[in-house]
């Protein structure tokens, strides 16, 4: 005897070798012997054998019409050999009733399943809800298909086209879009991304890498709602220093001045002047709703995202000629030693006597100028007009300050490797190699190693002529700025924390390699600055943390031992915590895509300059770092050499897209120059070596509504019929 049961939601039959009340030992074509429970058997029969019998009832299920079965179907729950007794005859074979059994478990629209053999009819309005769900899957599954074929035939459909972004980066793994994506690529044996680029998809690398990252990070767009910028509206009184600024010529957001007073009587009164927006608005109003959204500007070559709206910006820039509110922190040295005596902290409104631009000056303000009273040019710029001294002294205790972190940090600071400028011309060919200067537009000192100019607040459209310049790191007047902001950082952050009010700090436990600089609410040594305590406090215009710690900083100004008390944020606010994993995920993400963006304007720049061969040194295994451009790349051909090896490198093809370019080693130029100690410290420095793009387009799942597979479409029509 043989049996046709139901196992885990399929139909089995098998020879039955012995049977009990409540199960039955059956034995498969397979060879293989199982315990069937008797609750699972649906049909016992003598003939034909298991095999052409479930062939026989396959075959029969396809010639019974479904309305007319659902016709002739009781309203009450029924068994699938009434209705095939209903259907074909009261004498119904063993073969039609399990040809019954079949259509009815293949037609879940039709009759729902009420038990192990069982079923109870569905509504008419369901079933004609479930038939349309059907018709819709179908024809976007013709359409899927078409779309397949054309991707295959390397053209790229409008709706998958208009879908890039989120197919490969947010995808709905249900969309028909995706799935043609997927089925394409497994057709062509492409990559996802080599399948769309060769389709067409992408039409400009640049607005790729642009729309990616805005739909990570800014899905609803760069623009602002329009708000008004509050007014400050505390007396503050007016400081008698004079201060400026010192940024590149297209700063807009000037958080930071310098003054100067009392040189020439023993006692110097240096002041570090910090725009303060944080006198105008608190926590939670809508202009910090803004800037806690985005947490920091974003940087890239030739284009800029501020953090707050430019009109808000410019009620609280230190613009040349006005006089700003700002909080000063005022450094009392001695003028020979340079020993800090004391430093306090007000709230003031400081007059800003000029905006000073380092692109325009480094030439004029150089070490020879500053150190030897003696040395002329033929004309100072009238920026420069009594500001020689100052400078002069600010460049003497910028070097003091340097030497005294480095003696706690260990070891010098390392600019053996220069700044680079970029510099976007929209139209016309570039002007020679001359370094940037003047002009107006986006424009930011991103981060260490790059400086942006140019392409006049527009857009980048990816076409640009690209100028890239070199500035040696550690230039006068750089050093003057960057020493005043880790002083006053370093100063700020004490204060906080001897008071008991919390910020948000940065601190690196040791040099050691591996050890990373964290963000925390606890004041701890930073040992990469060699300063006790750290907190970005300068920069609060441009980045959410320094805003936060100018409220706190406010505080202790105006409430000395009791500002833990009166502090927006208190100790242990899970606010804080809550900001400092915000702004490390967007910090994060900004600086990928600027080094992102950096390195495509560096191969846009090789293509345009025809450059085939660059000299190099080789920095780790089979990596090399170009010597005269922001480029690092794999290479073949370096075994053996050491590291600090200097070589010349044949450049592959250059791929705009995955931003990927590989080179050949084919001359070694000179015995190694650098140290290992200084190549160990660079190494953390390169965070952007070619590779490919990460997609979220997985290969590796089943093809979707596959039968082949063990889905059922008329089943899933049923559970989530048509709306």
């Amino acid at each position: 005897m043989f049996l046709l049961f139901e196992e885990a939601g399929k139909f089995m039959a098998g020879r039955v070798l012995s049977e009990a009340d409540t199960s039955a030992q059956v034995e498969l074509d397979s060879g293989k012997r199982v315990k069937v429970k008797a609750a699972n058997f649906l049909l016992k029969f003598e003939k034909p054998t298991p095999a052409q019998f479930v062939l026989e009832a396959q075959a029969l299920s396809q010639t019974i019409e479904l309305e007319l079965a659902w016709e002739f179907a009781p309203e009450e729950e029924f068994g699938f050999a009434d209705l095939a007794r209903d259907y074909f005859s009261l004498q119904a074979t063993l073969s039609e009733q399990a040809g019954m059994l079949v259509r009815l478990f293949e037609a879940p629209h039709y009759f729902r399943r009420a038990g192990k053999g069982r079923f109870r009819k569905a509504p008419a309005d369901i079933i004609a809800l479930a038939l349309a769900a059907i018709e819709k899957k179908k024809l976007i599954a013709q359409q899927t298909e078409q779309w397949v074929a054309e991707l295959s035939q390397g053209n790229c459909p409008q709706p998958i086209r208009d879908q890039l972004y989120k197919i490969l980066f947010k995808p709905d793994k249900n969309a028909p879009e995706y799935k043609a994506v997927v089925e394409a690529s497994r057709a062509t044996h492409l990559g996802p991304l080599e399948l769309l680029i060769k389709a067409g998809a992408i039409d400009s690398p640049y607005q790729f890498h642009w729309k990616r990252f805005l739909l990570e990070n800014f899905p609803k767009g760069v623009g602002f709602a329009k708000i008004d910028a509050p007014l400050i509206k505390d007396e503050l009184p007016l400081s008698p220093a004079r201060a400026f600024s010192v940024d590149d010529s297209a700063t807009t957001e000037i958080d930071d001045a310098l003054s100067v007073q009392g040189l020439g009587t023993g006692t110097v009164r240096l002041g570090i002047h910090i725009a303060a927006p944080g006198l105008a608005f608190q926590p939670g109003s809508p202009i910090d709703q803004l800037g806690r959204n985005r947490l920091s500007t974003v940087y890239t070559p030739g284009y800029k995202i501020t953090m707050l709206p430019d009109e808000v910006v410019q009620n609280y820039t230190l613009m040349e000629g006005r006089d700003c509110p700002a909080v000063s922190l005022y450094v009392t040295l001695d003028e020979a030693t340079l020993e800090i005596k004391n430093t306090e902290t007000q709230l003031e409104r400081v007059h800003i006597g000029a905006n000073l631009r380092h692109d325009q000056l480094d030439a004029i303000v150089t070490t020879e100028w500053l150190e030897d009273p003696s040395f002329m040019h033929e004309m100072d710029p009238q920026p420069l007009q009594h500001k020689r001294e100052q400078l002069s002294f600010l460049y003497r205790l910028a070097n003091d300050l340097k030497a005294k972190r480095e003696v706690v940090r260990g070891k010098p600071e390392n600019f053996n490797r220069p700044d680079y400028n970029f510099k976007l011309i929209a139209a016309g060919p570039p002007q020679g190699d001359q370094a940037p200067s003047g002009g107006s537009g986006a424009h930011a000192v991103a981060s260490v190693g790059a400086t942006y100019l140019g392409n006049d607040g527009a857009e980048p459209q990816g076409t640009e002529q690209v100028q890239i310049s070199t500035r040696q790191r550690g230039a006068p007047l750089d050093l003057i700025v960057s020493e005043a902001m880790i002083l006053a950082n370093s100063t700020w952050g004490s204060w906080m924390a001897e008071l008991g009010v919390p910020g948000i700090y940065r601190s690196q436990a040791s040099m050691l390699p591996g050890v990373k600089v964290r963000m925390g609410t606890r004041s701890l040594p930073h040992a990469g600055l060699g300063v006790k305590s750290y907190a970005w406090s300068s920069s609060p215009l441009r980045r959410y943390v320094d805003l936060v710690n100018q409220w706190q900083i406010i505080a202790c100004a105006r409430h000395g031992k009791t500002a833990a008390l009166a502090a927006p944020f208190k100790p242990k606010d899970a606010e804080l915590f809550s900001i400092i994993s915000g702004f490390d995920a967007a910090y994060f993400a900004y600086n990928s895509f600027q080094g992102a963006m950096e390195r495509f304007w560096t191969l846009k720049y090789v293509q345009q300059q025809g450059i085939v061969e660059i000299e190099a040194t080789l920095f780790k295994d089979n990596l090399v770092r170009a010597d005269h451009l922001p480029l690092v790349l794999p290479v073949m051909g370096a075994q053996g050499l050491p590291r600090g090896a200097r070589v010349r490198v044949k450049l592959g093809d250059i791929d705009e897209v995955s931003l990927d370019v590989h080179g050949t080693v084919i001359e070694r130029l000179d015995l190694p120059l650098e140290t290992e100690a200084e190549i160990e410290a660079d190494e953390e420095d390169d965070l952007t070596v070619a590779g490919p793009i990460a997609i979220a387009v997985d290969m590796s799942e089943p093809a979707a509504d596959s039968l082949e597979n063990g889905s059922n479409p008329a089943q899933a029509a049923a559970d989530n019929p048509a709306p």
